[in-house]
């Protein structure tokens, strides 16, 4: 019988021990045919082996696939049978499209969206990530992804003192949230969609089940996340993993020039994190992150405990579409 799924390499692999990042799959080239609904029952037939390729790579990218549109996608992600997360609390402004789909960020194409964990802030966070590339960028445009005990490790080596204090005290994270979505910003969604609700005491129970606490003020409302742990342990890998998003909402509080009083991330005791070890951090993401080019029906699907995705900036058109899963 011909294979569906073939393993295959694209030129920006890296190669660690655990093996290559991302692992690729491509159809197998003696196929009589490729359908959509023959790629979704391999992958039904093929879960747990699939499973398993994913606890050991930390994300897979399946491409050549005719997956075309976003109702394609979501029938993609209903074959991998992962429960569904709700999108509450999370930063980024999105839009439901269709099924368990929704667009990635849609912060101007000019910004960049550094490195994270899918709303590590809070206390409910997905275990797996899809992305989908329903319309190639014009130029630039990639997902970065980089494995996330890799950082953890270069970081304890380099910063021993930082990563133990991460460890004693965690992290806070503030976001000040207007009533409704600012698209200018990264981090720009507003209240009312953060929490799936425009009554403030729902909301203020919604913020309670994610870890967040919330204080109403005349221009909108501060959201105070934590503290929560900005390094984690994965059980199911059994190591330590660089689980935050300290450099993205670092360069946002940078971006939009605020004084050092208007910090929207820090110890949990209240400490400041010092900005030259976070850049550094960001240099040590770039370093270790794979950025390959986005090809129409490109399916990626992370391991939100074992990779941290960023968004380069880009020249549209561009439409990737995301579905975040328990």
């Amino acid at each position: 019988m011909s294979k569906v799924l073939v393993e295959s390499s694209i030129p920006h692999q890296r190669a660690y021990n655990t093996g290559p990042f991302p692992l690729v799959f491509t159809p197998g080239a003696d196929l009589d045919h490729l359908d959509l609904s023959l790629l979704t029952q391999s992958i039904k037939d093929q879960k747990p082996w699939l499973d398993s390729l994913l606890n050991k790579a930390g994300a897979i990218l399946l491409r050549g696939f005719p997956v075309n549109t976003a109702s394609d996608f979501n029938d993609v992600v209903e074959a991998f049978d992962f429960e569904e997360l709700p999108y509450i609390g999370g930063a980024a402004p999105r839009n439901k499209v269709v099924g368990r789909i929704f667009t990635a960020n849609e912060a101007p194409p000019d910004q960049r969206i550094e490195f994270h964990h899918e709303m590590a802030q809070v206390s409910v966070v997905p275990s797996k990530l899809f992305f989908f590339c329903e319309v190639e960028p014009g130029s630039g445009g990639e997902t970065p992804i980089a494995l996330s005990h890799v950082i953890y490790e270069r970081m304890k080596e380099k910063y021993p003192e930082f990563v133990q204090q991460l460890e004693d005290h965690g992290l806070i994270y503030i976001r000040r949230l207007a009533d409704q979505d600012d698209l200018s910003s990264v981090l720009g969604r507003g209240w009312k969609s953060t929490f799936l609700t425009d009554d403030k005491t729902t909301a203020e129970k919604r913020a309670a089940q994610v870890g967040t606490k919330l204080e109403w003020t005349e221009s909108g409302v501060n959201s105070i996340m934590g503290p929560i742990a900005g390094i984690r342990y994965d059980e199911g890998r059994q190591r330590k993993v660089w689980f935050n998003s300290i450099v993205l909402f670092h360069s946002n509080w940078k971006d939009k020039g605020m004084n050092d009083s208007e910090k929207t991330v820090s110890f949990g005791n209240g400490e400041a994190l010092p900005d030259d070890i976070v850049e550094d951090c960001l240099k040590i993401l770039h370093e270790e992150c794979v950025a390959f080019p986005w090809q129409k029906g490109d399916v990626l699907l992370i391991d939100n405990w074992a990779a941290l995705h960023s968004r380069r900036p880009y020249t549209p058109p561009r439409n990737i579409l995301a579905s975040l899963c328990k």
